[in-house]
């Protein structure tokens, strides 16, 4: 019999759903019923992509035994953290201030006044490694929570006030926001940085993409640091290509790889990693020119169009790790398997160049197979017609294996990060295609997930669209619309970035102008324990950064002040760390970039559009961090007020905060008015 959670839209959540758990979705239900039945709420955070999410599961969650030790002593609630990440951040935070470690499986008691009093990530059925088995922590908390309730409570209050700093945060006195932190950034980062393998820091090792966009903009900007940016960058984004966290044979990227060379990944594919390291690749080309990056570019974004993108037009959620039960098991191949795919003049060039041996790199701790082969690009590339016979081979015959399980849900905010990708790659590489996807996504978003006031919702499956956007879902959007807009030149979606600017200023920017910042949730979202500032940027950026950033550039665009004023209220929050902790803070020092660092504007004129077209070639031909770019109509877009074409020819108007010098009309003139900004 179904549990509660047969009713849901979320992948995750339905996995669940035949469980003897009596699972509930976190809501109104579950917190009456804790109250009813004066219990703790046991809450179990996931998401449809982790492996060890799905390992708990088979262990104990479809245990009848263990089920009962659940459902007889708490209320049990499922939540995916991609829908809820409101939810998981108060647990994620309390468990890390209780064990010093978090991630998913992420398993948190809660009062029934929603207060976490204990926690921890996975737990084994039976003693393991120094792990306390699962029945054994639920016995013990049932155990305290009768026998020691004025304990648990005075605790709670604890961190109660704990929880609520992260929303209490207020600027330091006489901050000062200069381009210091910004060289500081560079010189903390080159003190982390693995020279040998790229990356920072050792195994597990993330992408560190948000750290990556910071760096090329560094590097593009010029100074004293930007060689050593541009150094890390591409060294970094080098290494990757050349392991196995890329997909040599289908495109896109894992989440991480579990050594320190990039060689294993972790093979779970997110739509988040995949459209910011398409970005990262993209400013390493056009910062350096380097063909390898523009490659991988296009074939990560050819991955998400072809694998993560729904019929309608937006973008699906993740790729699992396993198949069949077993961790990477479409991915990986052996010796036989790779001969038996290419055809046989093929063969011995496909195993040298991606890397495949008899003993095999890879080994599933739990389905011990030796001669398994995770592929990478370290070894002498084939000429590229053999290479793309070698890689269709392989795609073609990975095809008939069986598939991962895919999270088939759209989430506004990673949807917002993959249109910003193909909206400026297409503009950059000239891939119109690109771009007419950036245009579906959009259109999809505006069209499928707003509520009937024309609010933006957070999630979307089935036809359905439901839950309160945050204000990642805002920010990210802003920055997509921002970068469709600055691709197409439609109106349209500089009017949608407006809207929700302005609504980030309304519903997120926190009342209170002694404190400033963003909070995660709206002034009209549910009432939790605490209402937070999210301001780190690690795996993604913050929305709190990403507003920072999508502000400061419609503050570009438009002139108003009251943008930039809200972005700079966030980076005075933040600006002692920028510098010390850049790893954590990459989207905001890109924020803190754009502030303090030379800006221009550039306004388009004229009916010719291949004339108009060859103008913003020359604005795209390299990376500008600080240039933002409007085009005819130019309905609606301050920036475009008074400009016309000069004698009918189209026109380029260079300015810096709406003070603008006389209009160009050769693209060697408008190169020459860009090019001192950055270094030649």
């Amino acid at each position: 019999m179904a549990n509660a959670l047969a009713h849901e839209t979320s992948p995750y959540l339905l996995q669940h759903r035949e469980n003897p758990v009596d699972w509930l979705p976190w809501g109104p239900e579950a917190l009456a019923r804790a109250q009813q039945r004066d219990v703790p709420l046991l809450v179990s955070i996931g998401y449809s992509a982790c492996h060890w999410c799905h390992v708990m599961e088979r262990e104990s969650f479809e245990d009848p035994a263990v089920a009962a030790l659940m459902n007889a002593s708490f209320v049990c609630v499922k939540v995916d953290r991609e829908e809820r990440p409101d939810v998981d951040a108060i647990a994620m935070e309390a468990v890390q201030m209780m064990t010093g470690h978090g991630g998913w499986p992420l398993n948190v008691f809660l009062t029934p006044d929603q207060v976490p009093f204990y926690g921890g990530t996975y737990f084994p059925p039976a003693p393991r490694h120094g792990m306390p088995a699962w029945p054994a922590v639920l016995e013990a908390v049932a155990e305290a929570w009768r026998d020691r309730r004025a304990e648990i409570t005075e605790q709670g209050a604890r961190m109660a006030e704990r929880l609520a700093q992260t929303g209490a945060l207020r600027p330091a006195e006489g901050v000062e926001l200069g381009d210091e932190p910004l060289d500081d950034a560079v010189r903390n980062l080159r003190a982390a940085f693995d020279a040998e393998n790229g990356g920072f820091g050792g195994a597990p090792k993330f992408p560190p993409s948000p750290a990556l966009l910071f760096l090329w903009a560094r590097a593009a900007r010029g100074g004293p640091w930007a060689t050593k940016a541009g150094d890390m960058a591409g060294a970094t984004l080098r290494a990757m290509a050349a392991g196995g966290m890329v997909d040599q044979i289908g495109g896109g990227f894992a989440r991480y790889a579990v050594d320190a060379t990039w060689t294993v990944p972790h093979f779970e594919k997110m739509l988040y990693d995949n459209a910011l390291l398409a970005r990262g690749y993209l400013h390493g080309w056009l910062m350096t020119g380097d063909a390898a990056f523009r490659r991988v570019t296009e074939e990560t974004l050819e991955f998400v169009a072809r694998e993560l993108r729904g019929p309608e037009g937006g973008f699906l959620s993740a790729l699992d790790a396993d198949s069949e039960g077993v961790e990477g098991k479409f991915y990986v191949w052996t010796v036989g398997e790779l001969r038996g795919a290419v055809e046989p003049g093929d063969a011995e060039a496909a195993l040298a160049w991606l890397g495949v041996t008899e003993e095999g790199n890879f080994v599933d701790p739990h389905h011990p197979q030796p001669g398994w082969n995770v592929l990478t690009g370290r070894g002498p590339e084939p000429p590229a017609p053999q290479r793309a016979r070698i890689r269709s081979a392989l795609l073609a015959a990975r095809a008939a294996r069986v598939r991962p399980g895919l999270d088939d849900k759209r989430l506004t905010a990673w949807n917002g990060l993959a249109i910003h990708a193909f909206a400026e790659a297409g503009a950059a590489l000239g891939r119109e295609d690109f771009v007419a996807i950036a245009v579906a996504g959009a259109e999809f978003v505006v069209r499928s997930l707003r509520d009937s006031d024309g609010r933006l919702l957070r999630t979307w499956k089935d036809g359905e669209g439901k839950l309160n956007a945050y204000l990642e879902d805002h920010a990210f959007l802003l920055e997509a619309m921002l970068a469709v807009y600055e691709a197409t030149f439609d109106p349209r979606w500089f009017a949608e970035a407006r809207t929700l600017a302005d609504a980030i200023l309304e519903r997120f920017a926190d009342p209170d102008p002694e404190a400033g910042g963003f909070f995660a949730t709206s002034s009209d979202h549910e009432q939790l324990v605490v209402r937070r500032k999210d301001i780190e940027d690690a795996p993604i950026p913050s929305g709190s950064s990403s507003a920072a950033v999508g502000l400061l550039r419609l503050a570009a665009l438009t002139g108003e002040a009251r943008y930039e004023e809200a972005a700079v209220s966030h980076l005075r929050l933040v600006a002692p760390l920028l510098g010390r902790h850049p790893q954590a803070f990459a989207h905001a020092l890109v924020a803190l970039d754009l502030l303090v660092s030379p800006g221009l504007e550039v306004a388009l004129a004229g009916e010719d559009p291949w004339a108009v077209g060859a103008l913003a070639g020359v604005v795209r031909e390299r990376l500008r961090p600080g240039v933002v770019l409007a085009g005819p109509p130019g309905e609606g877009v301050p920036l475009m007020e008074g400009r016309d074409a000069v004698d009918g020819v189209p026109a380029a108007y260079v300015c810096e905060r709406f003070a603008c010098r006389m209009p160009v009309t050769e693209a060697g003139e408008l190169r020459a008015l860009l090019d001192p900004h950055v270094p030649g």
